[in-house]
């Protein structure tokens, strides 16, 4: 057993600690658990009182590669006793070069590709926008609903869901026009992914022709499959629809791939199971293995639209964090965390569908390889959302061992995100603390 429990959680010293938190950090930083961490390795983290517990959330999509793994650990060591920091915009520096050779090889299609290293998600979404507007000369940018693009203006902007991540914080950016998504387990009259797509598709292009014209508009951004807004897949005929669109009118096809990427939905990148090639794709998360990078690959025309000078900045591909992340490719290099990634989610598959089979309060059960989400309904014919069961599995999970996060646009869907590396003993064991909390759960 790899759970271990000293003290009731949160224990003392994680409850003095929050307490400082409380005086100390402003209201709006989030945790979605009161343990305060001591350390990590591999699937597990400990916190301050000496409570180990199994890690179902992995910094949120972060450390696909598992906690301090040692090859990354190494170079990041390494990499700081040389240099720390030189900012790319005045000295520049191999390592920046050779991350950007391996991703533009590493994303789908065959074209040239140039990449911008940036320190976060929101970040990479920021410039994409950029490149996007630069290259075509053109204002608008469609978005989806239910999507989560980051927390800058931008990328707040084209982000759905009001409250908490735009709450007070209007007005926002103009020109950014909202499609539906194509949600199966909540679409209309059917959830059939063909009807779906069909449906959701001609919406699109309704927008299209009714709100803004396909002239107008730089850039469709979409996630292959939605992170806060569920761990909703599109389907992959919806995708293509919508590429084959922007490719027809000039549009850049952006895909944001940021929680999806690096193995986390069985394949490296979401896209290459969807049979999808984007203009232009935005990573963060997994790529730097737990340090704070993230970059825009794509076509290498779109990416020199921009003047020299007109994207970058003073942290951007941190040579410290390109390290890390070279390491990280180099762990994916031989195949067998992606092999890995594949059992996890076939693994994950046929429990969450037992679950959905045992417990009512389970409406859907959903995801692409080991990146899945559970759907909490009060009633499976209504499906009218059931966001407190959600956060009592949540609750349960971390009081027992687990850290587990929830999401959704309504708050009623658990995410689960363990890191590739985790053991069978290790996910069965916290599959197990998760069946007793959905047993305890109520209509």
């Amino acid at each position: 057993m790899d759970i271990r429990l000293k003290t009731a959680v949160p224990g003392p010293k994680s409850q003095a600690l929050m307490a400082l938190r409380e005086q100390f950090v402003a209201r709006g930083a989030f945790h979605a658990t009161p343990v305060f961490l001591a350390s990590a390795q591999g699937a597990l983290i400990e916190d301050v009182d000496g409570n180990r517990f199994i890690d179902f959330a992995s910094g949120i999509g972060v450390v696909n590669v598992g906690h301090a793994p040692e090859s990354v650990v190494k170079a990041v060591r390494e990499q700081a006793g040389r240099v720390l920091h030189a900012s790319f915009n005045v000295t520049p520096y191999a390592g920046y070069v050779e991350l950007s050779r391996r991703l533009g090889e590493l994303t789908p299609g065959s074209h040239p590709k140039k990449v911008l290293l940036v320190n976060s998600g929101a970040e990479a979404v920021e410039n994409a926008v950029k490149i996007a507007r630069a290259h075509t000369k053109r204002p608008a940018i469609v978005c989806f609903e239910h999507a989560f693009h980051g927390r800058t203006y931008m990328a707040m902007t084209l982000t759905a869901k009001e409250k908490p991540y735009k709450m007070g914080f209007g007005p926002f950016n103009s020109e950014v026009y909202r499609a539906p998504f194509p949600y199966c387990y909540r679409w209309p009259g059917t959830s059939d992914p063909e009807r779906v797509s069909q449906e959701c598709f001609a919406r699109f292009t309704e927008l299209l022709s009714s709100q803004i014209p396909p002239e107008k508009v730089a850039a469709v951004i979409i996630e292959p499959q939605l992170g806060e807004g569920g761990f909703v897949p599109a389907p992959a005929l919806f995708l293509k629809k919508v590429q084959d669109y922007c490719r027809s009118h000039g549009i850049v096809f952006i895909a944001d791939e940021i929680q999806t990427g690096f193995g986390r939905t069985g394949t490296l990148f979401a896209c290459e199971q969807l049979g999808i090639e984007p203009d232009l794709l935005t990573s963060a998360k997994g790529l730097g293995g737990g340090m704070p990078i993230a970059a825009v690959i794509g076509r290498s025309d779109m990416m020199d639209a921009p003047v020299v000078g007109g994207i970058g900045g003073t942290y951007g591909g941190n040579p410290v964090a390109c390290a890390s992340a070279l390491a990280v490719l180099d762990l994916f290099k031989d195949g067998t965390l992606l092999k890995r990634s594949k059992i996890l989610g076939q693994t994950l598959s046929e429990r969450l569908a037992q679950w959905q089979q045992r417990f009512p309060v389970i409406g859907d059960a959903r995801g692409l390889g080991p990146m899945k989400g559970l759907e909490f309904v009060r009633d499976r014919s209504t499906k009218e959302p059931h966001r407190d069961a959600a956060s009592a599995l949540a609750r349960y999970a971390w009081e027992h061992g687990v850290i587990l996060l929830t999401a959704g646009t309504y708050g009623n869907v658990a995410r689960f995100l363990v890191p590739l590396c985790i053991t069978d003993e290790q996910l069965q064991e916290g599959l197990s603390v998760l069946e007793s909390g959905l047993k305890e759960l109520k209509p």
